[in-house]
Protein backbone atom coordinates (compact mmCIF):
# COMPACT_ATOMS: atom_id res chain seq x y z
CA UNK A 1 0.00 0.00 0.00
CA UNK A 2 2.91 2.36 0.59
CA UNK A 3 3.49 2.66 -3.15
CA UNK A 4 0.01 4.01 -3.84
CA UNK A 5 0.56 7.68 -2.84
CA UNK A 6 3.45 7.85 -5.28
CA UNK A 7 1.21 6.39 -7.93
CA UNK A 8 -1.43 9.07 -7.36
CA UNK A 9 1.24 11.80 -7.63
CA UNK A 10 2.33 10.22 -10.89
CA UNK A 11 -1.23 10.10 -12.15
CA UNK A 12 -1.61 13.77 -11.33
CA UNK A 13 0.90 14.51 -14.08
CA UNK A 14 -1.18 12.77 -16.73
CA UNK A 15 -3.28 15.79 -17.61
CA UNK A 16 -0.13 17.63 -18.71
CA UNK A 17 0.93 14.72 -20.92
CA UNK A 18 -2.53 14.22 -22.35
CA UNK A 19 -2.88 17.87 -23.24
CA UNK A 20 -0.23 17.34 -25.91
CA UNK A 21 -2.00 14.28 -27.25
CA UNK A 22 -5.60 15.43 -27.43
CA UNK A 23 -6.94 17.28 -30.40
CA UNK A 24 -8.90 20.44 -29.68
CA UNK A 25 -12.49 19.44 -28.97
CA UNK A 26 -15.64 20.77 -27.46
CA UNK A 27 -16.87 19.29 -24.20
CA UNK A 28 -19.20 16.88 -25.96
CA UNK A 29 -16.85 15.69 -28.68
CA UNK A 30 -15.27 12.29 -28.23
CA UNK A 31 -11.50 12.65 -28.18
CA UNK A 32 -9.55 9.87 -26.49
CA UNK A 33 -5.77 10.24 -25.97
CA UNK A 34 -3.54 8.03 -28.09
CA UNK A 35 -1.87 5.39 -25.94
CA UNK A 36 0.64 4.57 -28.65
CA UNK A 37 1.86 8.17 -28.69
CA UNK A 38 3.24 7.77 -25.18
CA UNK A 39 6.98 7.20 -24.79
CA UNK A 40 8.13 3.76 -23.71
CA UNK A 41 9.04 4.91 -20.22
CA UNK A 42 7.69 3.49 -16.94
CA UNK A 43 4.44 5.41 -17.25
CA UNK A 44 3.90 4.56 -20.90
CA UNK A 45 4.56 0.89 -20.26
CA UNK A 46 2.08 0.85 -17.37
CA UNK A 47 -0.64 2.41 -19.54
CA UNK A 48 0.01 -0.17 -22.23
CA UNK A 49 -0.14 -3.01 -19.69
CA UNK A 50 -3.51 -1.69 -18.52
CA UNK A 51 -4.81 -1.67 -22.07
CA UNK A 52 -3.51 -5.20 -22.62
CA UNK A 53 -5.35 -6.44 -19.53
CA UNK A 54 -8.60 -5.01 -20.93
CA UNK A 55 -8.07 -6.27 -24.49
CA UNK A 56 -6.57 -9.69 -23.66
CA UNK A 57 -8.10 -10.43 -20.28
CA UNK A 58 -8.39 -14.21 -20.65
CA UNK A 59 -4.72 -14.55 -21.60
CA UNK A 60 -3.30 -12.13 -19.05
CA UNK A 61 -5.42 -12.49 -15.90
CA UNK A 62 -7.90 -15.17 -16.93
CA UNK A 63 -8.12 -18.93 -17.51
CA UNK A 64 -5.23 -18.91 -20.00
CA UNK A 65 -2.79 -16.86 -17.91
CA UNK A 66 0.54 -18.69 -17.67
CA UNK A 67 0.74 -18.10 -13.91
CA UNK A 68 -2.15 -19.90 -12.14
CA UNK A 69 -1.98 -17.33 -9.32
CA UNK A 70 -2.87 -14.63 -11.86
CA UNK A 71 -6.09 -16.31 -13.07
CA UNK A 72 -8.52 -13.78 -11.62
CA UNK A 73 -11.04 -13.76 -14.48
CA UNK A 74 -13.05 -16.95 -14.74
CA UNK A 75 -14.53 -17.09 -18.24
CA UNK A 76 -13.76 -16.55 -21.91
CA UNK A 77 -14.69 -12.87 -22.05
CA UNK A 78 -12.34 -9.94 -22.32
CA UNK A 79 -13.07 -6.67 -20.55
CA UNK A 80 -13.50 -5.18 -24.01
CA UNK A 81 -16.23 -7.71 -24.81
CA UNK A 82 -18.48 -5.13 -23.17
CA UNK A 83 -16.20 -2.08 -22.96
CA UNK A 84 -15.67 -1.93 -26.71
CA UNK A 85 -12.41 -0.89 -28.36
CA UNK A 86 -10.54 -1.16 -25.07
CA UNK A 87 -13.13 1.09 -23.44
CA UNK A 88 -12.77 3.95 -25.91
CA UNK A 89 -15.90 3.58 -28.07
CA UNK A 90 -18.61 6.18 -27.64
CA UNK A 91 -21.79 4.51 -26.34
CA UNK A 92 -19.86 1.22 -26.17
CA UNK A 93 -19.83 1.18 -22.35
CA UNK A 94 -16.71 3.38 -22.46
CA UNK A 95 -14.09 3.47 -19.74
CA UNK A 96 -12.95 6.82 -21.09
CA UNK A 97 -14.34 9.41 -18.70
CA UNK A 98 -14.95 6.94 -15.88
CA UNK A 99 -12.06 8.27 -13.79
CA UNK A 100 -13.88 11.51 -13.03
CA UNK A 101 -17.05 9.73 -11.85
CA UNK A 102 -15.58 7.94 -8.84
CA UNK A 103 -15.97 7.60 -5.94
CA UNK A 104 -19.74 7.40 -6.40
CA UNK A 105 -22.79 5.89 -4.75
CA UNK A 106 -23.63 2.44 -6.14
CA UNK A 107 -27.10 1.19 -5.31
CA UNK A 108 -26.15 -2.46 -5.71
CA UNK A 109 -24.02 -2.20 -2.56
CA UNK A 110 -25.91 0.79 -1.14
CA UNK A 111 -22.69 2.62 -0.42
CA UNK A 112 -20.08 4.89 -1.97
CA UNK A 113 -17.64 2.80 -3.99
CA UNK A 114 -14.22 3.50 -5.44
CA UNK A 115 -13.14 2.74 -8.98
CA UNK A 116 -11.15 -0.20 -7.59
CA UNK A 117 -14.37 -1.53 -6.05
CA UNK A 118 -16.18 -1.11 -9.36
CA UNK A 119 -13.49 -2.95 -11.32
CA UNK A 120 -13.61 -5.81 -8.84
CA UNK A 121 -17.39 -5.91 -9.15
CA UNK A 122 -16.87 -6.59 -12.85
CA UNK A 123 -14.25 -9.22 -12.07
CA UNK A 124 -16.68 -11.12 -9.85
CA UNK A 125 -19.74 -10.72 -12.08
CA UNK A 126 -19.12 -10.03 -15.76
CA UNK A 127 -15.87 -12.00 -15.68
CA UNK A 128 -17.26 -14.65 -13.30
CA UNK A 129 -14.00 -14.62 -11.38
CA UNK A 130 -12.41 -13.18 -8.27
CA UNK A 131 -11.19 -9.81 -7.10
CA UNK A 132 -7.89 -8.29 -8.10
CA UNK A 133 -5.67 -7.26 -5.17
CA UNK A 134 -6.48 -3.53 -4.83
CA UNK A 135 -2.80 -2.64 -4.44
CA UNK A 136 -1.49 -5.13 -6.99
CA UNK A 137 0.20 -4.40 -10.33
CA UNK A 138 -2.85 -5.39 -12.37
CA UNK A 139 -5.14 -2.94 -10.59
CA UNK A 140 -2.48 -0.24 -10.80
CA UNK A 141 -2.15 -0.76 -14.56
CA UNK A 142 -5.92 -0.70 -15.15
CA UNK A 143 -6.33 2.47 -13.10
CA UNK A 144 -3.45 4.15 -14.91
CA UNK A 145 -4.91 3.26 -18.30
CA UNK A 146 -8.41 4.47 -17.36
CA UNK A 147 -7.02 7.71 -15.95
CA UNK A 148 -5.01 8.30 -19.10
CA UNK A 149 -7.86 7.76 -21.56
CA UNK A 150 -10.17 9.89 -19.36
CA UNK A 151 -8.15 13.06 -19.84
CA UNK A 152 -10.26 15.82 -21.36
CA UNK A 153 -13.54 14.33 -20.16
CA UNK A 154 -15.71 16.11 -17.59
CA UNK A 155 -15.22 15.45 -13.89
CA UNK A 156 -18.25 14.75 -11.74
CA UNK A 157 -20.68 14.05 -14.56
CA UNK A 158 -20.96 11.51 -17.33
CA UNK A 159 -19.83 12.45 -20.80
CA UNK A 160 -22.44 12.47 -23.56
CA UNK A 161 -21.15 9.15 -24.88
CA UNK A 162 -21.68 7.31 -21.59
CA UNK A 163 -25.20 6.31 -22.54
CA UNK A 164 -28.67 7.30 -23.67
CA UNK A 165 -31.30 4.92 -22.24
CA UNK A 166 -34.00 3.67 -24.56
CA UNK A 167 -37.66 4.28 -23.64
CA UNK A 168 -39.02 1.12 -22.05
CA UNK A 169 -41.58 -0.93 -23.97
CA UNK A 170 -45.09 -0.65 -22.58
CA UNK A 171 -45.74 -4.37 -23.11
CA UNK A 172 -43.74 -7.48 -22.35
CA UNK A 173 -40.81 -8.13 -24.67
CA UNK A 174 -41.03 -11.27 -26.79
CA UNK A 175 -38.20 -13.80 -26.43
CA UNK A 176 -39.58 -15.85 -29.34
CA UNK A 177 -39.25 -12.88 -31.65
CA UNK A 178 -35.88 -12.21 -30.07
CA UNK A 179 -34.83 -15.74 -31.02
CA UNK A 180 -35.72 -15.02 -34.67
CA UNK A 181 -33.81 -11.72 -34.65
CA UNK A 182 -30.85 -13.46 -33.02
CA UNK A 183 -30.82 -16.17 -35.68
CA UNK A 184 -30.95 -13.61 -38.48
CA UNK A 185 -28.60 -10.95 -37.10
CA UNK A 186 -26.48 -12.24 -34.22
CA UNK A 187 -25.80 -15.94 -34.80
CA UNK A 188 -23.34 -15.30 -37.63
CA UNK A 189 -20.89 -14.05 -34.99
CA UNK A 190 -22.04 -15.46 -31.65
CA UNK A 191 -23.12 -18.77 -33.29
CA UNK A 192 -26.56 -20.35 -33.27
CA UNK A 193 -26.00 -21.86 -29.83
CA UNK A 194 -24.83 -18.55 -28.35
CA UNK A 195 -21.51 -20.08 -27.33
CA UNK A 196 -19.38 -17.68 -29.35
CA UNK A 197 -16.77 -18.32 -32.01
CA UNK A 198 -13.35 -19.43 -30.84
CA UNK A 199 -10.16 -18.69 -32.68
CA UNK A 200 -8.84 -21.77 -34.46
CA UNK A 201 -5.33 -23.24 -34.30
CA UNK A 202 -4.40 -21.29 -37.41
CA UNK A 203 -5.01 -18.09 -35.43
CA UNK A 204 -2.58 -18.96 -32.65
CA UNK A 205 -1.19 -15.41 -32.73
CA UNK A 206 -4.49 -14.16 -31.30
CA UNK A 207 -4.17 -13.77 -27.55
CA UNK A 208 -7.86 -13.87 -26.69
CA UNK A 209 -9.88 -17.05 -26.60
CA UNK A 210 -12.85 -15.95 -28.67
CA UNK A 211 -13.19 -14.04 -31.90
CA UNK A 212 -16.79 -13.37 -30.84
CA UNK A 213 -17.73 -13.92 -27.19
CA UNK A 214 -20.26 -16.39 -25.77
CA UNK A 215 -23.53 -14.82 -24.64
CA UNK A 216 -24.65 -17.59 -22.30
CA UNK A 217 -23.36 -20.84 -20.89
CA UNK A 218 -20.34 -21.58 -18.67
CA UNK A 219 -17.87 -19.27 -20.43
CA UNK A 220 -20.07 -16.15 -20.32
CA UNK A 221 -21.06 -13.58 -17.69
CA UNK A 222 -22.86 -14.79 -14.58
CA UNK A 223 -26.37 -13.97 -13.40
CA UNK A 224 -25.18 -11.14 -11.16
CA UNK A 225 -23.64 -9.16 -14.05
CA UNK A 226 -25.08 -5.96 -15.44
CA UNK A 227 -25.60 -7.60 -18.85
CA UNK A 228 -27.82 -10.19 -17.17
CA UNK A 229 -30.37 -7.39 -16.78
CA UNK A 230 -32.26 -7.08 -20.08
CA UNK A 231 -32.74 -3.29 -19.93
CA UNK A 232 -28.97 -2.83 -19.66
CA UNK A 233 -28.36 -5.41 -22.38
CA UNK A 234 -30.94 -3.89 -24.75
CA UNK A 235 -29.35 -0.44 -24.56
CA UNK A 236 -25.94 -1.92 -25.35
CA UNK A 237 -27.29 -4.08 -28.18
CA UNK A 238 -29.14 -1.22 -29.89
CA UNK A 239 -26.12 1.08 -29.83
CA UNK A 240 -23.46 -1.45 -30.84
CA UNK A 241 -24.81 -4.62 -32.44
CA UNK A 242 -24.34 -6.23 -34.86
CA UNK A 243 -20.64 -5.61 -34.38
CA UNK A 244 -19.55 -2.40 -36.07
CA UNK A 245 -22.84 -0.59 -35.50
CA UNK A 246 -22.61 2.89 -34.04
CA UNK A 247 -25.13 4.70 -31.89
CA UNK A 248 -26.08 7.21 -34.59
CA UNK A 249 -26.89 4.47 -37.13
CA UNK A 250 -28.59 1.57 -35.31
CA UNK A 251 -29.42 -1.57 -37.25
CA UNK A 252 -32.01 -3.00 -34.87
CA UNK A 253 -35.18 -1.28 -33.76
CA UNK A 254 -35.55 -0.55 -30.06
CA UNK A 255 -38.12 -3.34 -29.73
CA UNK A 256 -35.86 -5.81 -31.55
CA UNK A 257 -33.08 -4.92 -29.11
CA UNK A 258 -35.31 -5.58 -26.10
CA UNK A 259 -36.57 -8.85 -27.59
CA UNK A 260 -33.02 -10.06 -28.29
CA UNK A 261 -31.87 -9.02 -24.81
CA UNK A 262 -34.72 -10.97 -23.20
CA UNK A 263 -33.94 -13.99 -25.38
CA UNK A 264 -30.23 -13.91 -24.49
CA UNK A 265 -30.83 -13.39 -20.77
CA UNK A 266 -33.38 -16.19 -20.61
CA UNK A 267 -30.60 -18.76 -21.10
CA UNK A 268 -28.65 -20.55 -18.34
CA UNK A 269 -25.40 -19.00 -17.20
CA UNK A 270 -23.14 -19.31 -14.14
CA UNK A 271 -24.78 -18.45 -10.83
CA UNK A 272 -23.14 -15.95 -8.52
CA UNK A 273 -23.47 -16.81 -4.86
CA UNK A 274 -24.73 -13.91 -2.76
CA UNK A 275 -26.99 -12.21 -5.32
CA UNK A 276 -29.72 -12.04 -2.69
CA UNK A 277 -27.60 -9.51 -0.78
CA UNK A 278 -27.53 -7.09 -3.72
CA UNK A 279 -29.47 -3.82 -3.40
CA UNK A 280 -29.82 -3.76 0.40
CA UNK A 281 -32.19 -0.82 -0.11
CA UNK A 282 -34.86 -2.87 -1.84
CA UNK A 283 -36.53 0.29 -3.13
CA UNK A 284 -33.51 0.74 -5.41
CA UNK A 285 -33.45 -2.76 -6.87
CA UNK A 286 -33.84 -2.58 -10.68
CA UNK A 287 -37.10 -3.92 -12.01
CA UNK A 288 -35.17 -6.12 -14.48
CA UNK A 289 -33.00 -7.86 -11.89
CA UNK A 290 -33.79 -11.48 -12.69
CA UNK A 291 -32.81 -13.06 -9.36
CA UNK A 292 -34.62 -13.14 -6.00
CA UNK A 293 -35.82 -11.66 -3.82
CA UNK A 294 -38.49 -10.53 -6.27
CA UNK A 295 -40.42 -7.53 -5.06
CA UNK A 296 -44.12 -6.80 -5.33
CA UNK A 297 -47.08 -8.76 -6.68
CA UNK A 298 -45.35 -9.65 -9.95
CA UNK A 299 -44.32 -13.05 -11.34
CA UNK A 300 -40.58 -13.65 -11.66
CA UNK A 301 -41.01 -13.84 -15.45
CA UNK A 302 -42.07 -10.18 -15.56
CA UNK A 303 -38.70 -9.10 -14.20
CA UNK A 304 -37.16 -10.74 -17.27
CA UNK A 305 -39.60 -9.78 -20.01
CA UNK A 306 -41.35 -6.71 -18.61
CA UNK A 307 -43.36 -4.65 -18.76
CA UNK A 308 -41.13 -3.06 -16.16
CA UNK A 309 -43.02 0.19 -15.53
CA UNK A 310 -45.61 -1.43 -13.21
CA UNK A 311 -42.78 -2.86 -11.10
CA UNK A 312 -41.03 0.51 -10.99
CA UNK A 313 -44.25 2.26 -10.02
CA UNK A 314 -44.99 -0.26 -7.27
CA UNK A 315 -41.48 0.20 -5.86
CA UNK A 316 -41.92 3.96 -5.89
CA UNK A 317 -45.26 3.77 -4.10
CA UNK A 318 -43.90 1.32 -1.51
CA UNK A 319 -40.43 2.77 -1.09
CA UNK A 320 -40.79 3.55 2.62
CA UNK A 321 -42.02 0.05 3.42
CA UNK A 322 -39.30 -1.55 1.33
CA UNK A 323 -36.61 0.45 3.07
CA UNK A 324 -37.92 -0.32 6.54
CA UNK A 325 -37.87 -4.04 5.72
CA UNK A 326 -34.50 -4.05 3.93
CA UNK A 327 -31.75 -6.19 5.46
CA UNK A 328 -29.25 -4.54 7.76
CA UNK A 329 -25.72 -4.07 6.37
CA UNK A 330 -23.83 -7.33 6.48
CA UNK A 331 -26.93 -9.54 6.73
Amino acid sequence: MAALPAMWRLLGMIALICGNLLTSASAEEWAVPDVDALPMDAFGRTVRVGRDLIVNTAATIGPEASDPAKRFSGNGLECQSCHLDAGTKKFGLPLAGVWGLFPQFISRENEVRTLEDRINGCMERSMNGRMLPPDGPEMKAMLTYIRFISAGFPTGRGAEGRGAPLPLPTAASDPKHGEAVFAETCAVCHQADGQGKRWGPEDAAQRHRYQFPPLWGPDSYNDGAGMARPITAANFIRANMPFGTDYAHPVLSAQDAFDVAVFVDSHPRPHRLGNERDFPDRALKPADATYPPFLGPFPPSQHLTGPWQPIQQWQKENADSLRSNSPAPGD
